[in-house]
């Protein structure tokens, strides 16, 4: 008796933890994103060109992923078609150079916490795509579908509540410390940058090349469903067009090729190996099972690691209109989650259905005594 409760309450854990795993890996990869955003602002505020670390960045992920991808996919790697090398080129064009060149451009413009908050546009974008190329089904006549669309607006208003609304700093013993220093830093901040709106803008636009990119890679995983040499090869073809256009654009400035022991060089590796490789792979077998939507609608959770380890590493204060952005945050992604869940579970039932369907069509019950037979398939009407 004792032994049949531990197999069940072993099981019940095991299918928790099944259901937990998409959930777990997006916030996984939202972390990344977080921690590569202050280590990528500090290392542009010390001169670091955004066109080298994009290039090195996906350089170190194509010589850490490569060796895997190759011993761990030999029997599993699709035959390259011309469509898929198509795909792998344009993806290697939109997030590995594009994307990521806009992004720490408006960076540049602003700052690591303005940039994370202007990115949670990048779910509404997705939705808005996915719904364009019937890759998420809305039905505004069920509650479900109803609360992804409201889930979506609701993630983005409360990003644009902790950039727009401050409100009064909380007290935390860890940023007293720090608080006259990084007064004074962010008044030399303020009277040397920026422009936000430009920065925005840029951030935008950056947004728009993200979101292409999850729906060819949506598109791609079905027909090459080999993750880790999907991720290298993304990662090769946007190093190769990344360095062509750092040519072009910086003219022979041989300069900005130059590492040494500092930031530059761990924004480098940190963002090669956890962002452009794990970050990619992650979201590629995620989206291969749950979509474009489902892996996006975690992107504002990424504005609030920010804030929290920029308030750690960084000694920087946490408003209330932060925490209030954060808590709407919160339900807006509840909402979300709860629709693709209601969808998932519908769509489960439908499949068991036709299953059983198609089950109850191949078989007929003679009434000879109690005897059942079951028609051969060329025999089932």
């Amino acid at each position: 008796m004792k032994s049949s409760n531990n197999v069940s309450r072993e099981s019940s854990i095991l299918e928790v933890y099944d259901r937990a795993k998409p959930y777990l890996a997006v916030i996984l990869v939202q972390l990344g994103y977080a921690g590569l955003s202050i280590i990528a602002k500090f290392g542009l505020n010390h001169g670091m060109s955004h066109y080298t670390f994009a290039v090195y960045r996906n350089v170190v992920a194509t010589l850490v992923f490569a060796p895997f991808a190759f011993f761990f996919e030999r029997t599993v790697r699709p035959r390259m078609t011309k469509s898929i090398f198509f795909k792998i080129m344009l993806m290697g064009l939109l997030e590995p150079v594009l994307d990521q060149n806009l992004y720490y451009a408006g960076m540049k413009h602003t700052t690591a916490t303005f940039a994370a908050a202007m990115s949670n546009v990048l779910p509404a974008i997705t939705f808005l795509m996915a719904l364009i190329f019937r890759l998420e089904k809305v039905n505004m006549r069920r509650l479900h579908s109803q609360a992804k669309v409201v889930g979506t607006l609701v993630t983005v208003g409360g990003a644009m509540i902790m950039v727009l609304i401050k409100g009064a700093a909380i007290a935390l013993p860890w940023t007293k410390v720090q608080s006259h220093g990084n007064s004074q830093a962010a008044s030399v901040i303020s009277a040397n940058q920026q422009d936000p709106i430009k920065g925005s803008l840029v951030i935008t636009a950056a947004c728009f090349c993200w979101a292409a990119f999850y729906i060819v890679l949506s598109f791609t995983m079905k027909a090459y469903p080999a993750a880790l040499s999907l991720t290298t090869l993304i990662c090769m073809t946007g190093s190769l067009q990344g360095t062509i256009l750092t040519f072009v654009v910086e003219k022979g400035n041989t300069a900005i090729w130059s590492l040494t022991w500092d930031a530059k060089l761990l924004a480098a590796i940190y963002g090669g190996i956890m962002c452009s490789g794990v970050n990619y792979y992650i979201s590629g077998v995620v989206m291969k099972e749950r979509g474009p939507v489902f892996v996006t609608a975690f992107n504002p959770l990424g504005m609030v690691f920010v804030a929290i380890m920029g308030s750690f590493m960084l000694a920087e204060e946490i408003y209330m209109g932060r925490l209030l952005g954060a808590i709407v945050i919160v339900i807006g992604l509840y909402l979300v989650i709860w629709g693709k869940s209601r969808d998932e579970n519908l769509s489960t039932s439908v499949t068991d259905t036709d299953q059983q369907a198609n089950k109850n069509g191949n078989t007929e019950t003679s009434s000879h005594g109690s005897s059942t037979r079951v028609m051969p398939n060329d025999e089932a009407v």
